[in-house]
């Protein structure tokens, strides 16, 4: 998975660097903008809490551009996402710093260690702290918004204890449910992203020397 060679990061030119990347961001912030639709429920979680991959195109994101990259895809995304939210918002907010903690971590890694090992360790790391940070979030921030809107923090913690009684606070709650079904997103996230890079960034680098050549015609 060594990428140090890829043109979109050493182009010919500033001018062909920066067309290279805006187009790499915009092909995978559309991809992240379907698979975010492409959300489904799983057994033992609270219905509210849904799986979809669209964290994938910013981790490519990451690994091709970089951390900055990565975010500005979730961003990009997520900002599409709000013309249809059903959540005032709050959900795509909460899609945001997660993914955002994803990629920067991942690509702080990987920008480090360009290899196959490195990747790995990229997207086990990356995994990690976004479980690590759906705590403080969702609890100072996400959650309580939340309840503020729809119906206070009771309501919420009931749909938690309606699968597990002892689930009787928010801190529970979100360690029992939402730290597992956020790491298990993404490594499954990460899995998938192994398999399908170097296909995907031999295209990238065909596409940018295409680009190049175009432009230097």
């Amino acid at each position: 998975m060594q990428t140090s060679s890829t043109p979109i990061q050493s182009p010919s030119t500033p001018k062909k660097s920066n067309i290279a990347k805006l187009t790499v961001i915009a092909m995978l912030s559309a991809v992240g903008v379907v698979l975010q639709y492409l959300e489904f429920s799983v057994p033992f979680v609270p219905v509210f809490l849904k799986l979809d991959f669209s964290d994938i195109p910013e981790l490519i994101g990451a690994f091709l551009l970089g951390p900055i990259g990565g975010v500005v895809i979730c961003l990009v995304r997520n900002a599409v996402h709000l013309l249809v939210s059903q959540s005032a918002f709050i959900g795509e907010l909460s899609n945001f710093l997660l993914g955002a903690a994803f990629a920067v971590t991942a690509g702080l890694v990987y920008k480090r260690h360009k290899t196959k090992k490195g990747a790995l360790a990229a997207c086990l790391c990356g995994a990690l702290v976004m479980a690590a940070v759906s705590v403080p979030s969702n609890y100072f921030i996400i959650y309580p918004v939340y309840a503020e809107l729809f119906g206070g923090m009771e309501t919420i913690l009931g749909l938690y204890q309606t699968i597990l009684p002892a689930a009787n606070t928010l801190l529970k709650a979100l360690l029992i449910f939402n730290v597992p079904f956020t790491l298990v997103k993404g490594l499954l996230c990460a899995v998938i992203t192994m398999f399908i890079y170097k296909p995907l960034s031999r295209l990238f680098v065909q596409m940018n020397n295409a680009m190049r050549r175009h432009r230097d015609v």
